[in-house]
């Protein structure tokens, strides 16, 4: 890092920091993230320009008490660093079972040390982080598509006296590949007819991008008798 900078030094570095967090923030964008391409370069930006601004204040670090203040520059990285957690904790939301935005928290935290390698003149380093950053996020989101991952669902089915018996849905979803986790049946009786409910929890592999109701799930909704039924994954 050199103790004193030009211009030209300062626009290279602030140029390849807008393109880190571009290229990254497109990503972002296209999957419909809450921090899209605006946050990303802004907080990309905001790292590099800290760090720039410690580098302009080196000149000024081991001179006497008596001419200028004592200066801890590291401060003014560590401040990002610690802002930055904020951020990225405020990216995460959590639904029920389900915990989203941790790759786009990751996301930030890598942008903004990205921001804080190009800002202190670490060129080499900051483009080699971005061209690793972009094989992650753009290659192997592909790979990590064809995983089949175990997901999780209840389905609770509520049928009259004409309707299947209480061993019939568990053994449907069975050859269907699913795994029973557990089940059980609560009868009650009805204003006109006796009435069960059975409810499965059910576990199966599957892509992670594939969110639609497995089939199964509609074949047991048009057997005869059955007069609700719910699916929650």
């Amino acid at each position: 890092m050199p103790l004193t900078l030009q211009w030209d030094d300062i626009a290279l570095r602030l140029v390849l920091t807008v393109i880190a967090g571009t290229l990254v923030g497109i990503d972002r964008s296209e999957r419909g993230q809450a921090a899209g391409l605006r946050t990303i370069i802004l907080v990309c930006l905001a790292a590099s320009v800290a760090m720039i601004q410690m580098n302009l204040l080196l000149p000024m670090a081991g001179k006497t008490a008596d001419s200028f203040v004592s200066l801890d520059l590291m401060r003014l990285p560590l401040g990002i660093l610690t802002g930055m957690g904020f951020i990225g904790g405020g990216a995460i939301l959590r639904r029920g079972n389900m915990v989203q935005g941790v790759t786009t928290a990751a996301t930030l935290w890598l942008v903004t040390v990205i921001g804080l390698c190009l800002g202190g003149g670490q060129l080499a380093l900051g483009m080699t982080t971005l061209a690793m950053a972009l094989i992650v996020l753009w290659a192997l989101k592909r790979l990590e598509s064809l995983i089949h991952e175990e997901r999780h669902a209840t389905l609770s089915v509520s049928v009259n006296a004409e309707g299947p018996t209480d061993n019939d849905i568990p053994a449907m979803l069975l050859r269907a590949g699913f795994e029973i986790r557990s089940w059980d049946v609560i009868s009650s009786r009805g204003a006109a007819a006796p009435l069960r409910k059975v409810r499965c929890e059910v576990s199966w592999r599957g892509r992670p991008d594939n969110i639609l109701t497995p089939p199964i799930v509609n074949q047991i909704a048009q057997i005869p008798g059955v007069t609700r039924l719910r699916w929650k994954a």
